[in-house]
């Protein structure tokens, strides 16, 4: 492929990325509100918000071995359309005031989004092996562009349709779909060989026992169910120590920056000290977060909580997904990363479902306590994994 196709294909995917989590924020912003404002009982109000969670984790594994047999490019496509479906049904039950037929719309939706997720690693295939961090590092960056826009969308057309409130936030959503799916159709990655579709390589339980596939996994999966259950809870932990709906923004809005601005150069820092060293950096960020969380409750602290929470889990998913693309062949890439991602996002469902029961019925010191075992579990595969590949070399040497 040439070299100006294999960055286009980068730029492409990474504006790709801000198009669905611009979407993705707003939809987060906004669905917990809606499902309160139509359904018959409060306590059902986060069960759309659950629904696009469920269904991302739920559709990682097909979307991925779909992909294998249809390729990126129309795998891609096929999931934006259903995100048009999704949130068009969404918009749809706002307007009907359609409790159920909104969770319906939004486990649709949900399906764009388990797809969306291989955009990072998409972009890795495209390129060479030392440009593959950079690769990810760059989609993810789009996040930055979802942290300023997501915000500032929903304010500007939550009422822009007189009479029904959030109508106009969920037409936005799908215009910003489609233009996703326009853009998708720019993507030139060629697909799959009769040769790759044919064979699937070494069984999967062989692959998964290398230890550079259980440190990589344990990372991601750690590092991101982490950041989940502590920013979920932080808007509640923080009006219910006072603070109103603006601090709570505020603090949200600089952690979103944290998780992804660093992407611009993480790829960068990733080549020049190691996958491994940033894992370790980022449980240590994330070991911090706590720390500073549990220092105090004013409002720097829980800024410095939520700062260093999005920097850990920068380091630790582009770090762990950078790892991971060094342990399969092409052919094997369908079902490792499917493996990969139902697990990470089967761990992060669990972690959203967990944050707020633990915060009602303890307290926020308790959800930053959860946090403690999986972040250590994090730093100790990362260390251990740094201690082996460093023994490996110096018997080489020797």
């Amino acid at each position: 492929m040439p070299l100006a196709h294999k960055y286009r294909n980068v730029g492409v995917l990474t504006v790709c990325q801000a198009l669905f989590m611009t979407g993705q924020v707003m939809t987060f912003i906004l669905s917990g509100l809606v499902g309160f404002a139509i359904a018959d009982d409060p306590a059902l109000a986060t069960l759309p918000l659950t629904a696009i969670v469920i269904a991302g984790m739920l559709t990682t594994i097909p979307a991925s071995l779909l992909m294998k047999r249809i390729g990126r490019r129309y795998g891609f496509m096929l999931a934006a359309s259903f995100g048009i479906t999704g949130v068009s049904l969404s918009a749809y039950a706002v307007l009907t005031s359609d409790f159920w037929l909104f969770c319906l719309g939004n486990l649709i939706y949900g399906v764009y989004g388990g797809s969306a997720q291989y955009y990072r690693f998409a972009a890795a295939e495209t390129v060479e092996a030392n440009f593959k961090s950079r690769a990810i590092s760059w989609v993810i960056s789009g996040g930055v562009a979802a942290a300023v826009a997501g915000p500032e969308l929903t304010k500007l057309t939550h009422g822009l349709v007189d009479g029904v409130p959030f109508l106009g936030t969920y037409l936005a959503i799908a215009g910003l779909t489609v233009c996703a799916v326009l853009l998708l159709t720019l993507l030139d990655i060629p697909s799959p060989s009769l040769e790759e579709r044919a064979t699937s390589g070494r069984p999967l339980a062989e692959i998964a026992t290398q230890p550079a596939v259980i440190v990589a996994v344990i990372v991601a999966m750690f590092g991101y169910s982490v950041m989940t259950l502590l920013m979920t809870a932080t808007p509640l932990a923080m009006t219910g120590h006072g603070y109103d709906i603006s601090d709570a923004s505020f603090v949200i809005q600089w952690h979103m920056l944290a998780m992804f601005a660093p992407a611009f150069i993480t790829g960068h820092v990733i080549r020049n000290f190691g996958v491994v060293r940033v894992m370790l950096a980022g449980a240590v960020m994330l070991a911090l977060a706590v720390v500073a969380a549990l220092m105090g409750e004013t409002l720097v602290h829980f800024w410095l909580a939520m700062f260093a929470l999005g920097f850990g889990w920068n380091f630790t998913f582009i770090g762990g997904s950078t790892l991971l693309t060094e342990t399969y062949e092409p052919s094997e890439r369908a079902k490792v990363q499917a493996m990969n991602d139902f697990i990470v996002f089967g761990m992060v469902a669990t972690a959203s479902l967990s944050s707020g029961a633990l915060l009602h019925f303890f307290d926020w010191r308790a959800v930053n306590m959860a946090a403690i075992v999986p972040i250590t579990i994090a730093g100790l595969a990362s260390l251990w994994l740094h201690l082996k590949r460093r023994a490996a070399q110096a018997a080489e040497a020797a």
